[in-house]
């Protein structure tokens, strides 16, 4: 019997194979690597302790590579004691940056929890294609994207914790190749948040005609999910609601339409929706928790969408393409009347450089009570 023929190894590269199971029997070239806060004294304190102010780099990548895993998990280092406010905000308190290939700016700018997809300092369990909060109650946390760098890659974690020292325990799952290719993106994530949005006053109106009569012919007024300059692709956001409205009425937070601008276009834009709950391709005014690979509901609003609402919507299979810029945007309420706290994490993917990011101060981030 003759030996099976081997075909050899080529350079290390990102390669030109998919993610689905058809693919993991093509051979690759790369090495797998990585990082993690296991405890080098061979002990079990396998967490880094990050104290009020601090910052701690995670990894720092040399060369080329691709980021293919990011699991995170963070808690209060003195956890035992009584659960403080302080430690109900540390989703929004903690703040994640990314930069590639030693950029001036990060590209990567979030508070920790609603980057990996839940806003208002909560989490919980949900399943999406490239994001994931695992038990115990979504403090797994868990990110798929995947995340080519060329010439190196650093992640950091600040804690805006006033008092409580955190525990963070972390791996950073990696490839390692020769060289990258040319045409791929890095990946960039940011956060926006309008608290609240520019509304309408309701005046003489109806419940009825104020949540649903009105035109909006500019776009002018929207809430601004992601504003980018470049070539790129955007892949899709989360967004979170929160009601202002008192009353007792009626109170439905949707029915804004997602409206996308590619470089520089005029209204009526390429991409216009036609509501807030169809561009997360649910339907009918949802209160239900749901979650699939590409879009999802993981805090669904109680009753009359008086509680927190948080949404994802990821264009994995419908990448949004732009060759100069892009500006996603989406109504806060039809005809933008609604004056909530609206909030957003925008994930795309770009070629450097790209215009850089800013973040709120912590405290215009922590959630409302």
């Amino acid at each position: 019997m003759s030996k099976p023929t081997v075909p050899p190894a080529g350079p290390a590269r990102y390669g030109a194979h998919g993610s689905s199971l058809r693919d993991l029997p093509r051979l690759r070239s790369a090495r797998r690597r990585r990082e993690s806060s296991w405890d080098r004294s061979g002990g079990n304190r396998d967490y880094l302790a990050l104290e009020p102010g601090a910052s701690k780099t995670l990894c720092e990548l040399e060369g080329a590579g691709c980021i293919t895993h990011i699991w995170i998990t963070a808690g209060a280092l003195d956890f035992k004691s009584p659960a403080t406010p302080e430690r109900q905000q540390m989703m929004r308190r903690l703040v994640l940056g990314i930069t590639w290939d030693g950029g001036e700016h990060p590209s990567v700018l979030t508070p920790l929890g609603d980057f990996f997809g839940i806003g208002h300092a909560r989490t919980a369990n949900f399943v999406s294609l490239p994001l994931q909060m695992s038990p115990e109650d979504g403090r797994g946390l868990n990110s798929f994207f995947q995340m080519p760098f060329s010439e190196g890659a650093r992640i950091e974690i600040r804690s805006e914790m006033e008092s409580e020292d955190v525990m963070l325990y972390f791996y950073v799952d990696y490839e390692s190749y020769d060289s990258l290719d040319e045409d791929l993106g890095r990946f960039h994530a940011s956060w926006n948040r309008e608290n609240p949005t520019a509304g309408a006053a309701r005046g003489s109106e109806s419940n009825e005609e104020f949540l649903f009569a009105g035109t909006n012919l500019d776009g002018a007024g929207n809430y601004v999910i992601l504003e980018a300059e470049g070539r790129g692709h955007y892949v899709g956001c989360v967004m979170n609601f929160l009601s202002l409205r008192e009353g007792g009425e009626w109170d439905w937070y949707g029915e804004g339409d997602d409206m996308i601008f590619i470089d520089g276009e005029e209204f009526p834009p390429t991409l216009h929706g036609t509501g807030t709950e169809d561009y997360f391709n649910t339907a009918f005014c949802p209160t239900q928790t749901y979650s699939a690979l590409y879009h999802g509901v993981t805090l669904g609003g109680g009753e009359n969408w008086s509680d927190p609402v948080s949404l994802y919507r990821f264009h994995i299979e419908d990448p949004v393409m732009f060759t100069s810029s892009i500006r996603v945007t989406i109504e806060h309420g039809h005809a933008n009347k609604r004056s909530d706290d609206v909030s957003s994490t925008a994930y795309w993917y770009q070629a450097l450089p790209h215009r850089p990011l800013t973040l709120a101060p912590v405290e215009r981030r922590l959630p409302r009570r």
